[in-house]
This record gives structure tokens, sequence and C-alpha cells, in this order.
């Protein structure tokens, strides 16, 4: 059987920002659901300071795809190395790198470049991996640009936050109700109307009209991955005009005392929606405030639904 080809793709983007800030925010992979609009979510199965290899979903074409990688992160030369461990058909392999290469007006030129082997060498298989790579890598630079182009210090406007509720009963009853988010419209004040369907087994798209204290509605759409009984992790793919980015987390856990659960937010504010959201005088200050207060809010809320859900299972049990 001849060797496969490898085929190698390249794509690039000049971006107004240090090449630090961009080596950053590629480094850390735990932001890229709220960061890159194809990821989804991301587990780390190994970690270390310079290498580390995680299991990644994102969104290729229609679907949601998962895979392993290997990464090797060098702060010195601004350099990240990946690479595939097994790649699922029609990719027979796939590795590549970033490059940030400082310019002389304090731009930075951002190159990614990718390189693979089609399963069979088949030209149609070597079409659909162009393709996608087309599709995704000019998306992944333009959320590089937009995030580090946006004048404040990316910690800023990038931030994580939780909740945790302890609850009577069991963790998989709590699981339940927040699988079942088809119900929520008749189990929740803050939501008005959901569809929600399941293309694949533990794969949801979700799409949710949730109303405010004012009145107001807001309509999000996310992808949702079940791993039952443990976790539901979503990504926002519509989100606020106060937010360029949104993924986040239910994780449930149990002992002798009850259920826990932890809702967690990782969030990228967008400054140019500040002065109409929030008001002339708002900062981000003010929006961090906000948005940790409205999205905990309904978090809380949710949870303390859910928790009178396992209560009364256990109260029947």
């Amino acid at each position: 059987m001849p060797d496969l080809r490898v085929h190698r793709t390249e794509h690039s983007a000049v971006v107004a920002a240090p090449a630090r800030v961009l080596y950053d925010l590629v480094a850390d992979v735990t932001r890229w659901p709220a960061v890159f609009g194809p990821s989804v979510h991301v587990r780390h199965i190994e970690k270390g300071d310079r290498a580390e290899r995680f299991r990644l979903w994102a969104v290729v074409g229609d679907e949601v795809r998962n895979w392993t990688s290997r990464r090797t992160l060098d702060p010195d030369t601004l350099r990240v190395t990946f690479a595939q461990d097994h790649s699922r058909p029609p990719i027979a392999s796939m590795g590549g790198e970033w490059l940030f290469k400082e310019l002389a007006d304090g731009h930075t030129e951002v190159l990614l470049v990718h390189e693979f082997q089609a399963v069979d060498d088949a030209p149609e298989n070597i079409e659909w991996i162009n393709a996608g790579l087309d599709r995704n890598s000019p998306k992944e630079l333009a959320a590089l640009a937009r995030i580090a182009e946006l004048g404040h210090p990316v910690d800023d406007v990038v931030f994580a936050f939780e909740d945790v509720v302890d609850m009577p009963g069991a963790a998989k009853d709590a699981y339940e109700f927040i699988d079942r988010a088809d119900l929520w419209p008749e189990l929740l004040p803050h939501v008005g109307k959901v569809d929600l369907t399941e293309p694949e087994t533990g794969i949801q798209r979700l799409r949710m009209e949730t109303v405010t204290k004012d009145g107001s509605a807001h309509t999000t759409e996310s992808i949702r991955l079940c791993f039952p009984g443990e976790r539901i992790v979503y990504k926002q793919t519509s989100a606020p005009a106060l937010l360029l980015g949104h993924s986040g987390s239910w994780t449930f856990s149990e002992d002798e005392l009850g259920a826990h659960v932890t809702a967690r937010h990782t969030v990228v504010l967008n400054p140019a929606a500040l002065k109409e959201a929030l008001g002339a005088d708002s900062t981000l200050d003010d929006a961090r405030a906000y948005i940790t207060q409205a999205l905990g809010a309904n978090s809380r809320a949710t949870l303390a639904h859910a928790a009178a859900h396992t209560s009364a299972r256990h109260t029947e049990s």
C-alpha cells in the first residue's frame, strides 16, 4: 500500500496587537469554546507547563466532531505545535502549528499551518478536509484578532465564574432536570420558549427564549454535549449583544450529604455594546458585574428548581 500524501495548508492574518497577547490566547485552550466559533468543549487528559493532551469537540461542517490532540507550547519562540492522536475518517492524520511574528509597526502576523493525510488519498476526502480547514481557520484567526484588538487587557474581557448549589437527593435526578431542557418552559419562570433537538445521542441543539425581570425576552442558541450523570457542557452559537462569546457547564457530583451541582460560565465581553446595553457612563467593571449577576441569577434559579426536583424524588424514594 503506497504512503499517503501529506497536504499542507496555510492561513494567516495580520493583527494590530502584540504577539505575546495572541500567543497567550492560543496557548490557553480552556478559553477556546468562548473565544473560537467552531470550538464547543475541551477536556484535558494531561497537562504540563509546555506539553498537554486534550479532547476537543468542535463544529466541522454541520456536525459536532471530536478528537484527541497533543500540543507543545514554546513561549520563548511563540510557537504552538499540535497533532491529533487518532484522527477520524476521512482524516488519516492531522497536525500543524501556530506561529506569531512581531512586525515593525506593533502588529503581528499570525500563521496557522495544517499538515494532513486523507484516507485512501481519495480526492473527495481531500476536498472535504480542505473545505473544513478553509472554513474554520479564517474564523479562528478573526476571533483572535477581534479579542486582541479590543484595546483592553484580555483578562478584563474574558473571564469565568461559577455557582455551586448543594441539594438533597441524587445527582442523577439533578442531571435529568438539566438534561430535559425541553420541559423548562413548564418548570422555570425565566424560560419562555424552548426548541430542543438531539441529532445524535448526547449532542443537543437548544434554542431558548429567556425572560428577564423587566419583561424583555432574549433568544439564544446553543450546542450542548451531555455526559450522562457527570456533566452537561454548552456553547452559545448566538448570544446577547453584550457578549462576543459564552460557554459553560453543569457538573454533578454526590456524597452522603446529597447532590452538588456547579454551574460555570466563561464569557467574552463586547465593549462596543456597553453604552447601548448599560448606559453612556458604563464601564467594563459594570459589564462584568451585570453579566455575572444576570447569568448567575438564571443559573441559580434553574438550580433552585432542580433542587426541588431532586428533593421530591428523594422524598418519594
